[in-house]
């Protein structure tokens, strides 16, 4: 009994170690590239109007922020893609439980899903600006069409893999529909609501860059477009960097958010 309690803490010290060696390996990986992009710019190995530098991109994120002119950016697009992502989960959601209460007409309508989850969404966004107008509304709904498709089949997908002997113990009870999706079908897919809302709030941060591209005054996207017409290299990679840190931030959070929730089930 000692033995094996001693070879369990050996085990999970090596899992600590190893964790830790990841760690720092990334950290390690980071610093060396910043390094090299930092020593070739000031040293002319590159060109540093093109490629500008870490120590350029920082004074530059120092220098709008000290004027406040990057937080009105920095907060529409946050807006919009937690707005895009919030109205993904429920129209998500919403419709891939009427596809599983419908069965008729899921096999109907699932053949277009596919078709428009299949469509590149960049090709959607001027149409939207035509039939919206540009304004944040258009924004909102170019995040929702990147994402909607491929959640509502996801969902549908998973709510269809539910054990099919609880759902027959359901029914043999007297139970319907009702009682399916809300004793079985929905607590089981926890897990999976939790993953595609994961993928979801990238998928959504990306469509509403694509929207900014287009039809936007403000935003981190119209930051981008506006800092490669008039050859703001610093601004462009910037904003890049910030949408970096930004999606992992969102990320991270719904990861918290999942762990939790899984423990407490």
């Amino acid at each position: 009994m000692h033995e094996s309690s001693y070879r369990q803490q050996q085990f999970l010290l090596r899992q600590k170690r190893e964790k830790q060696m990841i760690t720092f390996t990334r950290f390690l990986v980071f610093v060396i590239f910043l390094g090299l992009w930092e020593f070739s710019s000031r040293k002319g190995l590159i060109d540093s109007f093109i490629f500008s530098s870490p120590s350029l991109i920082w004074q530059s994120f120092y220098e709008m922020c000290r004027d406040h002119s990057l937080f009105p950016h920095l907060w529409v697009t946050l807006t919009e893609t937690l707005a895009s992502f919030f109205l993904v989960v429920f129209f998500g959601t919403g419709t891939a439980i009427l596809l599983w209460c419908c069965p008729r007409f899921a096999k109907i309508i699932e053949p277009y899903l596919v078709v428009l989850n299949s469509l590149p969404k960049s090709a959607l966004a001027p149409l939207l600006i035509v039939w919206l107008g540009a304004n944040e509304r258009t924004i909102i709904v170019s995040g929702m069409s990147v994402a909607i498709f491929g959640s509502i089949l996801n969902l549908y997908t998973g709510f269809q893999e539910a054990d099919p002997e609880k759902l027959k113990l359901i029914k043999t009870l007297g139970g319907g529909k009702k009682e399916q999706l809300l004793k079985i079908i929905l607590p089981s897919s926890i897990p999976l609501l939790l993953s595609v809302m994961k993928v979801n709030i990238g998928l959504c941060l990306v469509g509403v860059i694509i929207g900014e591209f287009i039809g936007a005054r403000q935003g981190l996207g119209y930051l981008i477009i506006y800092s490669s017409q008039t050859f703001k290299m610093t601004w462009l990679l910037m904003s890049i960097v910030i949408l970096c840190i930004l999606a992992m931030l969102l990320y991270h959070i719904l990861n918290l958010i999942e762990k939790r929730i899984i423990k407490k089930t």
